[in-house]
């Protein structure tokens, strides 16, 4: 003989009387909506840029503290390097890095090939737009910023062919200055001769 257990209808009119109340509640007083506010706010890897300190490097708040991040595998022209001029399509990739973001929040990513910090500090990340758009790599295809294959990266391949893109389009860099690379494995930019 088989005894069916069904379900006590006292409880669950109280249940139901629970959920109506608090969905009514949270409605009138905008809890419900304050609580999806500070979810999209809150969601993790999603980061305000607090500054744009140059082409390649932003500051952003993680959580209330602020952390200076290097994009990953790139190298934009200098604007603020203590003791060296500013160079030839510097000040136009840190504005076209700007534009870029906008007031748009960045997820960061780290990559397994790279080290976690550089030697000032700064987080080594790619940046990536809420829409997916890879930072990093937008800054070398439209000529804003050379790749830069002195250490190890995971991307290395796809931005050493987004630079050749640039380069045979003649973009940005490619297209006003004469750039050289340094001893150093970096890349300096001087003003193309006329």
């Amino acid at each position: 003989m088989r005894i069916r257990s069904r379900p006590n209808k006292r409880l669950v009119a109280i249940l139901a009387a629970v959920i109506a109340v608090s969905g009514t509640v949270s409605m009138q007083t905008g809890w419900l909506s304050r609580a999806g506010s500070v979810l999209e706010r809150s969601q993790p890897g999603l980061y305000s840029v607090e500054r744009f300190i140059d082409g390649d490097t932003i500051a952003v708040d993680m959580n209330g503290h602020v952390e200076s991040v290097r994009f990953i595998g790139i190298d934009t022209p200098e604007t603020h390097k203590p003791d060296t001029p500013v160079q030839c399509w510097g000040p136009e990739a840190s504005a076209y890095t700007q534009a870029l973001i906008g007031r748009s929040k960045v997820r960061l990513a780290s990559d397994a090939l790279s080290t976690n910090r550089d030697r000032y500090g700064r987080l080594l990340r790619y940046v990536y737009l809420p829409d997916g758009t890879l930072v990093n790599r937008e800054l070398v295809l439209d000529g804003q910023a050379f790749y830069y294959p002195y250490f190890p990266f995971g991307k290395s391949a796809v931005f050493g062919a987004a630079q050749e893109a640039a380069m045979a389009a003649r973009k940005g860099i490619w297209s006003a200055c004469e750039p050289e690379r340094t001893s150093g494995g970096g890349w300096v930019s001087s003003p193309r001769d006329s």
